[in-house]
């Protein structure tokens, strides 16, 4: 659970860093889950696999609805949780891929400001493998100017960054495996290249109030991790009885394709990244 100083944190600054979710024995259970079922398509992930996974592997399903992670969360936005999407972060060891500074709620189309982004790491995160950086406080502000770049190396799927940052006030976050940080999905963040001699593995998990509604695209999904929905603006989505489930993945295929419409609605190019 958080304390106060830590909810006042998050409210003036935007963010929390290095919450316990479980012990780096468990996370490195999943690592190893994930890179056993990566080791049957040639080492990585497909780029669609990357988002909204929760409906391909059900260790990310039982994350998504734990406890340890969902608490926190509730006492940032409710008993009422929605999860809109998972999104994995896979830097290689000595990859040059980053993450540009951005404000998520410029490209994802959710109606509310009190979206929670909640970043486990699978590994550790550590500087020197490119650990996320915050700008503390510029979620209560103007969403920022932002600019696509399509850079190869920029993770992000248009490469987007915010144009004209300070970027004086950053604070770093680095992660032990079996960690998490949260932060408004307002916020501007990014991170750097991984360095180290490790693959640095993570997964981002986005929750949000079921208010929230969908305003770019035409049609979109969600899982009810809490508590109940009486709003509906989002299609429940199926959970996945074991991994690679036929029907969940089924699912995650119009899942995947709703995302990527959102993400690049306008875009100039469409870069297979989600």
């Amino acid at each position: 659970m958080l304390s106060n100083e830590q909810l006042l944190n998050y409210e003036q600054a935007g963010f929390i860093s290095a919450l316990d979710v479980m012990s780096p024995e468990e996370a490195l259970v999943i690592r190893r889950s994930l890179e056993a079922f990566e080791a049957t398509q040639g080492g990585q992930l497909d780029a669609s696999q990357r988002s909204r996974a929760f409906l391909l592997f059900k260790w990310l399903d039982d994350l998504i609805r734990d406890p340890r992670v969902l608490d926190p969360i509730e006492q940032l936005i409710g008993s009422n949780i929605l999860c809109w999407s998972t999104i994995f972060w896979i830097k290689e060891a000595g990859s040059q891929s980053f993450v540009d500074w951005h404000q998520d709620n410029t490209y994802w189309g959710l109606s509310s400001r009190r979206v929670v982004t909640a970043w486990f790491a699978i590994s550790d995160a550590s500087e020197e493998a490119g650990c996320m950086g915050v700008i503390p406080g510029t979620h209560n502000g103007d969403t920022l100017a932002h600019e696509d770049t399509y850079d190869k190396n920029n993770m992000l799927s248009r490469g987007q960054r915010i144009m004209n940052l300070d970027k004086d006030k950053a604070v770093l976050m680095p992660l032990r495996a079996g960690q998490m940080s949260l932060h408004n999905y307002c916020l501007a963040h990014g991170s750097g290249p991984n360095v180290s001699a490790d693959r640095r593995m993570g997964v981002s998990m986005h929750f949000m109030p079921p208010e929230t509604s969908q305003v770019v695209g035409s049609w979109d999904c969600a899982s009810l991790v809490r508590g109940v929905d009486t709003y509906q603006h989002f299609v429940h989505t199926p959970r996945p009885r074991f991994d690679m489930d036929p029907e969940s993945v089924a699912f995650h295929e119009k899942a995947a394709t709703a995302m990527r419409d959102v993400l690049y609605a306008g875009a100039q190019q469409k870069l297979a990244r989600l």
